[in-house]
């Protein structure tokens, strides 16, 4: 590595800013970092985390104030679970590489510290990356990313030393996301153009007249082309509403399927109606169920996902899995060890099925996905009674 090519000096306003490109998988980069910050005694050190990637790093026991209920509540599941599996990826790279993906990052905050200098966190935070792409798919992309997620956590064994450099030059949600991105092109507008602007809006506005900013070498070039560019910030933080449409699907998909109960009952009789009630019933239920069951639930817990489905699927604001999830977090509710155990069982794929608190993720996220799957299933059965 050209330490000549990491390292760029730029001005902005009466501000000099050294911008730091790093590799995030490289102890090299570590070491440029610590010599830069310690030659330039910068006021402050800006590094590309977010809160709670800072809080990941700094607080090692903040699993215990997670309160699992609240996140189901709150329909923020699927993004916790997302977390953990990006956490999974990055520290079984490290294991097996013996690397540590984000010591350049960890090495800028210590070394900032020593010396005084104040921290500034300049990357968005993570969850609203995941938000926005997971908005911008659809049902199949959402299946493939989930998929793609979970087999990740068994793939390290095919990684590559190819694989590993071309990590030096992106963070681990790029990487994971690669494959997604080919199929949606527009979420590289997510993923990166808009990271680089809101990484230049945040290092221009750090306080202090000298600023050393560590970022990663991918991010380097979109941050010098932004650098003189009016940047919203408020903008890049918004996750964008639901469009019209998808709020009128919303409503329009179980008022329609409410229509076909009805015109079955009023066209073909109450048999008829009966039975497809019964079908109803029995696809989605099942589907629900069989969802529940790939995360090895509490028996009542799969009962209470076979039992909601038929009814939550007709209700665009209650999904099947935030009631089982909810029945598995009441049943099997997680104790002190399960959320200290977090950083080791995620390790492995038997590890997020073994600990309570991502096994209660796992029952909402699946079964959800057997509901949806269970509501296609069904439908074209519904029709098929009018025949």
């Amino acid at each position: 590595m050209n330490n000549n090519n990491m390292i760029h000096y730029l001005n902005f306003e009466d501000k000099t800013i050294i911008l730091v490109g790093t590799a995030h998988v490289s102890q090299e980069s570590a070491n440029l970092v610590k010599e830069v910050i310690e030659t330039e005694k910068p006021d402050t050190v800006c590094v590309e985390l977010c809160q709670s990637r800072f809080q990941t790093i700094r607080q090692k026991d903040r699993w215990q104030d997670t309160d699992i209920i609240k996140i189901i509540k709150e329909k923020k599941a699927l993004l916790l679970l997302m977390n953990l599996l990006l956490s999974s990826f990055q520290k079984r790279i490290a294991e097996k590489f013996n690397i540590k993906p984000g010591e350049e990052m960890i090495t800028a905050i210590d070394t900032a510290e020593k010396l005084g200098a104040a921290v500034h966190l300049a990357d968005r935070d993570v969850r609203i990356t995941l938000s926005k792409t997971w908005k911008m798919m659809g049902f199949r992309d959402k299946v493939s990313l989930l998929y793609q997620f979970l087999m990740s956590v068994g793939e390290i064994e095919e990684i590559t030393q190819e694989d590993i450099e071309k990590m030096k030059q992106e963070d681990v949600i790029e990487t994971l996301l690669a494959d997604v991105g080919k199929t949606i092109p527009a979420l590289k507008t997510i993923l990166i153009d808009e990271r680089d602007k809101y990484l230049t809006f945040k290092i221009r506005t750090a306080p202090g007249k000298k600023i050393v900013a560590v970022v990663g070498a991918g991010h380097v070039n979109g941050i010098k082309k932004y650098w003189n560019d009016e940047i919203d910030i408020n903008k890049l933080e918004e996750i964008p509403p639901k469009s019209k449409i998808s709020e009128y699907m919303n409503w329009l998909i179980p008022m329609s399927i409410c229509l076909l109960f009805v015109g079955g009952f009023f066209f073909g009789g109450a048999n008829t109606g009966a039975k497809m009630l019964t079908w109803w019933a029995l696809i989605t239920g099942a589907l629900s169920g069989l969802g529940a069951l790939i995360a090895i639930p509490h028996p009542l817990t799969f009962l209470s996902a076979v039992l909601s489905a038929p009814l939550t699927t007709l209700h665009p604001l209650i999904a099947a899995g935030w009631v089982s999830g909810l029945v598995e977090a009441f049943l099997r509710k997680p104790k002190v060890k399960d959320f200290e155990n977090l950083p080791e069982d995620i390790f492995s794929l038997k590890g997020f099925w073994r600990n309570k608190v991502t096994r209660i993720l796992l029952v909402v996220v699946f079964t959800n996905l057997g509901a949806s799957i269970g509501t296609f299933v069904a439908l074209p059965m519904m029709i098929k009674f009018f025949k």
